[in-house]
């Protein structure tokens, strides 16, 4: 039994699957990348394995912008033979022959095509199941049936409209769950065995997906490895949640957060923050069954994850809200307030009531505690992990801390009033350097490095200031700047961050790695967004990496964060 009581500190990982290189993937890392993943978290003694969202995802690959709430996204499917018992091996080797894989493994995640190839090699799969497989995948449509059964029509009927999610454009009677079951008594015999084969099929996929995933944290329990997954605060628009819960949304608005300083990319974000495109949740109708949404997929979730991440907590207490979709931010970049106000009806606000006032300020603190009171029903203590990154109103702290709910602790941002950077953590916390949303370690000290020798001696004196400081937090105040981000400075940092009081310590894969990859820039839809994969393969870490190896299990045992059974 994993011993996941805050009185144990943990160290561990956090990374997005996508990135990763499994020693057998077909261009995007997967359950069998994440085995390797698990075994080498064991050898250096990580207690957890942290890892971006899971969910079948909507057009633009975004983990954070999902199809299904619930459902996996395929491409996490191991589909060799040795994982998919269902898919012959000849024709496993026949499919993939066709495909270019040296060029789908070489670079960035083509996802068409790689989510087209697992496609086939599933459906492959599903059309020579039988015997006791068949009787198990009849018993997990039985088990799931609550769910499963409208996601997998609404995957058939965007089969049928060519994949596309955006259901205005799908045929009239069809638009949410209600009306296609009122319409399918219209429909033809044709249409309706179709549909059937398609259900069938997309249901296979998931219990291919859940059984791998179910399979993967057994196996991760044998290796004293925790998983941490991560459950997004929104949906796409044209998810299968609200195509069937319609009335559980405000589609009338999209979640975000307002301007920042450290986030602006361009005009938009600048003048307005970042329009993330997801639709805000009507909590009156989903408090009449007591979050039922919200604790059913928690409940789900925790069946193939040991801890979950809730992203954006603050939503829970109130969003931030745009009176337009992503679609129409251009038109609204340069605009000014009165001039929006005019094209919008309405400007960007919190949603249901601003922090202005202590009375606002009170009622938003009572009602994120009383949802998340309802969720913690749902997963027992010590079990959610509340990002709560950004500008946060000063209840936020104390609140999750009440909750006993660990927070995230940067340590870039946290500061004491002199100015100085903190190491006065509470225990019940996560530390982490960065997030897949900053620039690395590495990427941040290069540019640094490059300003520190800039001819602007303010630049460069506030660059050195910057590196000083975090060797500072790190225990080391005597090392000469500026210079490189060596393999010193970069243990160095890791050990500040193992050596605070935080439960949790988990830096991202980038900065335990020493690379400069970064896998989003919020507010944005840059093509590399959620495509970077890593350069060496997991398998290859122990021996690539042996002398980081070595220094991450000798940091992880003095700083006693070791991996420790009940």
């Amino acid at each position: 039994m994993l011993n996941l009581s805050p009185k144990k500190k943990l160290a561990g990982l956090a990374t997005p699957l996508f990135a990763l290189r499994g020693s057998a993937d077909l261009g995007i890392g997967d359950v069998q990348a994440l085995y390797e993943l698990v075994d080498w978290c064991a050898e250096i003694g990580f207690g957890v394995l942290q890892i971006l969202p899971i969910n079948e995802t909507s057009s633009d690959h975004s983990p954070y912008n999902l199809l299904s709430s619930i459902a996996i996204e395929p491409s996490t499917i191991a589909t060799t033979p040795e994982f998919l018992p269902d898919l012959p091996p000849e024709n496993f080797h026949s499919i993939t022959g066709r495909a270019d894989l040296e060029r789908l493994r070489a670079g960035d995640v083509l996802y068409p095509e790689i989510k087209a190839l697992k496609l086939e090699l599933l459906l492959n799969a599903f059309k020579h199941l039988s015997g006791p497989r068949a009787q198990a995948f009849i018993e997990f449509q039985k088990k799931h049936d609550e769910w499963l059964r409208p996601y997998s029509l609404f995957r058939g009927l965007m089969h049928l409209n060519n994949q596309s999610e955006y259901f205005p454009r799908w045929a009239p009677g069809e638009h949410n769950y209600s009306s296609a079951q009122a319409s399918s008594g219209r429909w033809s015999a044709e249409k309706k065995d179709y549909l059937n084969t398609l259900q069938k099929f997309y249901s296979y996929v998931q219990w291919v997906a859940f059984s791998q995933w179910r399979d993967l944290k057994r196996y991760a329990e044998s290796r004293g490895v925790t998983l941490m997954g991560d459950a997004p605060i929104g949906v796409s628009p044209y998810s299968a949640d609200t195509w069937e819960f319609p009335h559980l949304f405000d589609l009338t608005h999209s979640c975000g957060a307002p301007a920042e300083k450290d986030f602006y990319t361009d005009a938009f974000t600048k003048n307005w923050g970042q329009n993330w495109g997801f639709p805000l949740y009507n909590w009156e109708e989903m408090l009449k069954d007591n979050c039922g949404w919200w604790r059913r997929r928690l409940h789900i979730l925790r069946s193939i994850f040991h801890l979950l991440r809730i992203d954006h907590v603050l939503g829970f207490y109130r969003m931030y809200a745009f009176p337009w979709y992503p679609a129409n931010n251009a038109r609204f970049a340069c605009l000014s307030k009165e001039a929006a106000y005019d094209l919008a009806g309405d400007l960007p606000r919190f949603i249901e009531r601003d922090d202005r006032t202590e009375e606002n300020r009170s009622k938003n603190r009572a009602q994120g505690e009383k949802l998340l009171r309802i969720l913690l029903q749902e997963t027992g203590p010590y079990r959610l992990i509340a990002e709560d990154l950004g500008t946060v109103p000063p209840y936020m702290g104390p609140s999750l801390q009440e909750l006993q709910i660990p927070g995230h602790m940067i340590p870039m941002w946290k500061k004491e009033p002199t100015g100085e950077l903190t190491r006065n953590y509470p225990r019940l916390t996560l530390a982490t350097h960065t997030t897949h949303d900053h620039p690395p370690l590495k990427a941040l000290w290069d540019q640094w490095l490059c300003e520190a020798e800039s001819k602007d001696p303010i630049q460069a004196q506030n660059a050195i200031a910057h590196m000083r400081e975090l060797l500072k937090f790190a225990g080391q105040p005597f090392v000469t700047l500026p210079q490189k981000f060596t393999k010193q400075i970069h243990l160095a940092l890791l050990k500040g961050l193992f050596t605070t009081d935080s439960w949790l310590a988990i830096p991202t894969i980038t900065d335990l790695l020493g690379t400069a990859h970064r896998f989003n820039v919020p507010g944005t839809q840059a093509e590399r967004n959620w495509r970077v994969r890593l350069e060496v393969p997991v398998a290859r870490w122990i021996t690539k990496e042996r002398k980081l190896t070595f220094s991450l299990r000798n940091l992880v045992k003095t700083t006693c964060r070791q991996i420790l059974y009940d």
